[in-house]
């Protein structure tokens, strides 16, 4: 069910700097004023169109993740453990939690958020009685939100630090200068609860007064740079510049990136990272101009099980239709779908890539700033 926002749904009760739409403090998901039911935004339809959608099964929340109306890894973690609450609210039997564990998780193989979110519900309520389940598992799900908040915003202190410290390392001439962040697909506010991963340093350092652009890669074939980045980022205030995906490797020959920051939908215990499909050409140019490299993760987002990324994480493979069409607004002002290529050309849709850690500056994380290495994330996480 999706209706037009009226300044009810989703507002919720200030915290301390809460991301804002006009004015109003939002977050991308919250339990409805029934208790029973979620909203979240729909993601489809910006940003050219702001509105939510309430789900009230464990199917609507699968369908929810899977068509990406919820995405990035941390969100779509918190959607799947509501997810298991809406299906124990049906039936809380051990065969309805097993098939609502692997009906969510089945839905995006590569975010390692989901399974760790679903598997820390289950592991939860698995040992109550049936009837205690359902209400364990919505208890369980607003813990993980408030504490994705949390970790975001602790990563966006610790990555504060980092822009601050490279900004004041400039050369004398350039002080005076925004400090240029390129960052590709949407790793904001969007994509988790509130504040975001590799768009909270940039928050807090236009929060803290310092001077900062942002080049946004446009990120095909979704444009979540394009549509979801630039969104945020023009509703905080942020100057921001809309880019091609190939145009970054241009702009850090002619020295005009700082730093590069990008958020990851699965890291190895090694360092290495899975995050939106052309994050390697991003890591590959700035390694070969000496552009610092840096990614943005909530401990959620690391798989201790995995060693080797390129050989281990599962891609996922999206329908070639989102490489073929696109969507956007007409002059009418209507949302549409146009065809971009040939009748008869095909496409392949691979959604992420994998960035090895030798390419990667620091891992900034909710605990600190680490290697991209296993021994510098066990010195963070003992």
């Amino acid at each position: 069910m999706t209706g037009a926002v009226d300044g009810q749904h989703g507002a919720f009760a200030p915290a301390a700097h809460p991301m804002k739409i006009d004015g109003k403090p939002w977050r991308t998901i919250w339990l409805e004023p029934d208790g029973g039911s979620i909203g979240v935004i729909d993601q489809t339809q910006l940003p050219h169109q702001f509105t939510t959608r309430t789900l009230r099964s464990c199917d609507e929340a699968a369908e929810a993740i899977r068509t990406m109306v919820v995405r990035g890894a941390p969100l779509i973690g918190v959607t799947g453990a509501y997810g298991l609450m809406l299906a124990l609210q049906v039936d809380p039997s051990d065969a309805a939690l097993a098939a609502a564990f692997e009906q969510l998780n089945a839905t995006r193989p590569t975010a390692v958020n989901l399974r760790w979110a679903l598997e820390r519900v289950r592991d939860r309520v698995a040992p109550l009685p049936p009837a205690e389940r359902a209400e364990a598992a919505k208890a369980e799900a607003a813990a993980i939100a408030e504490e994705d908040v949390a970790m975001c915003e602790a990563i966006g202190e610790h990555g504060l630090a980092i822009v601050q410290q490279l900004a004041a390392a400039r050369p004398a001439e350039r002080q005076g200068q925004p400090f240029h962040v390129l960052t590709h697909c949407n790793a904001g506010w969007l994509a988790t609860v509130d504040w975001g991963t590799a768009l909270a340093p940039i928050y807090k350092a236009h929060r803290a007064g310092l001077n900062i652009h942002v080049w946004v890669d446009e990120t095909r074939p979704r444009n979540q740079g394009a549509s979801l980045t630039a969104y945020e980022l023009g509703r905080e205030g942020v100057p921001h510049t809309v880019i091609v995906d190939n145009a970054g490797g241009h702009l850090m020959q002619h020295g005009q990136v700082d730093a590069v920051i990008v958020g990851t939908d699965r890291t190895t215990r090694r360092g290495d990272v899975c995050n939106k499909i052309g994050t390697y050409l991003k890591a590959l140019a700035a390694h070969d101009n000496n552009v610092p490299f840096y990614v943005a993760l909530p401990a959620s987002t690391i798989d201790w099980t995995i060693d080797d990324g390129v050989a281990e994480i599962p891609i996922e493979a999206r329908s070639a239709r989102e490489v073929t069409h696109i969507q956007g607004r007409t002059a009418a002002g209507e949302l549409a779908v146009v065809q971009l290529t040939p009748e008869g050309s095909e496409g392949f849709n691979p959604a992420f890539d994998v960035t090895p850690a030798r390419l990667v500056t620091a891992l900034i994380t909710e605990r600190g700033v680490a290697p991209a290495s296993e021994d510098g994330l066990r010195n963070l996480y003992a």
